[in-house]
């Protein structure tokens, strides 16, 4: 894939994309209203929901297609960059009828091929960015594959959205940030650029400013975050939008790093990784041959191959060793649980030979 820049006119030199705007469009005076605040702190890029996916019926789902009349004012009276959110090919076909710039795919959307597949059919012969949130899930794949999608439609300036996903537990996000994903999609697809949606991984308008460094400490290309004139009077994700002098706040206090510097400098510590990470996988290769001795005694002697209270006590020691040495418990736990599992499957195999 060799994708277009999404970076659009207007846009000011080594500092990040920012596309701003308010989660839903309520009314023509609130639209015009937050484009005005956002258009006095520099933003050229305006967003807001014009059809919203709810969880249940009922809730509000958006004004629908006379929002895009709003959309159309704000490009004509402040000169503005539009974006909007489509889930079938009647939106793409309304959106695209209205001058919309930019279009984005949302995490449910994204999720499901066939929706995808109709929007790719419906953009065909477009040369309109799309830009591609993650799926609600944690499933790279999936993700790709929506990028793949679009791409083969003929679409060149596509751009990924990392916001997280969503997770039953207990936690400080609305939805886990799982920073490895969007990582390894740009291993995989360094030619996507990625934006951020610090809102909805965040969940909380005090979390945006963090979620947004930490965003900029991984070289992502930019944010799209939910901006609110009054957050506390929206119509839905009322605790996630900030107002555009927050917003405006957030992004002065942003600390852009430095891609182009020499890491020159970085070369004998990373020779030191490269050495220790050449030892560990020495010593897992070793673990994995030792896992599979302990396999064939078990199959031998007629044994399970799960002994929980073995395995229990691995873990919470390994874990008291690991924090005595200063490592986070839970990093160590993860580590030790894919270790298993991998010594598991191993102990499976050699069970199951004839």
């Amino acid at each position: 894939m060799e994708l277009q820049s999404i970076l659009l006119p207007g846009m000011v030199p080594g500092r990040p994309l920012v596309i701003a705007g308010p989660c839903s469009a309520e009314t023509e005076e609130q639209v015009m209203e937050t484009a005005r605040q956002l258009h006095g702190f520099g933003i050229r890029i305006f967003r807001a929901g014009i059809w919203k996916p709810r969880t249940k019926p009922g809730s509000f789902e958006g004004v629908g297609k006379e929002g895009l009349l709003w959309l159309k004012r704000v490009k004509e009276k402040l000169g503005m960059y539009v974006a909007t959110e489509v889930a079938n090919t009647r939106h793409v076909h309304d959106a695209l009828a209205a001058g919309v710039d930019i279009l984005w795919i949302g995490a449910r959307t994204t999720a499901n091929p066939f929706a995808v597949q109709e929007i790719a059919d419906a953009l065909e012969g477009t040369d309109i960015p799309v830009l591609i949130k993650n799926p609600v899930n944690p499933d790279l794949d999936l993700w790709i594959g929506a990028l793949e999608r679009i791409y083969n439609a003929g679409v060149r300036k596509i751009a990924a959205i990392h916001r997280g996903f969503s997770s039953y537990d207990e936690k400080i996000y609305r939805n886990l940030p799982f920073w490895h994903i969007p990582i390894e999609l740009r291993r995989l697809m360094p030619e996507v650029p990625i934006l951020c949606d610090p809102s909805h991984i965040g969940g909380k308008r005090e979390l945006v400013g963090p979620i947004s460094q930490q965003a900029m400490d991984l070289n992502f290309d930019g944010l799209i975050v939910e901006t609110h004139p009054n957050p506390d009077k929206a119509w839905s994700d009322t605790k996630q939008q900030v107002t555009p002098e927050m917003l405006n706040s957030i992004l002065n206090a942003l600390v852009i790093r430095d891609t182009h510097q020499t890491t020159e400098s970085l070369t004998a510590l990373r020779r030191q990784i490269d050495e220790c990470d050449n030892h560990l996988l020495e010593l897992l290769a070793r673990r994995m041959r030792i896992s599979e001795e302990i396999g064939q005694y078990k199959k031998e002697h007629n044994m399970a191959i799960l002994q929980e209270q073995r395995y229990d006590e691995i873990i919470q020691n390994r874990i008291a060793q690991a924090e005595q040495m200063g490592m986070k418990g839970d990093f160590i736990k993860t580590v030790l649980m894919a270790i298993h599992e991998e010594s598991v499957r191993h102990q499976m195999e050699i069970m199951n030979k004839l």
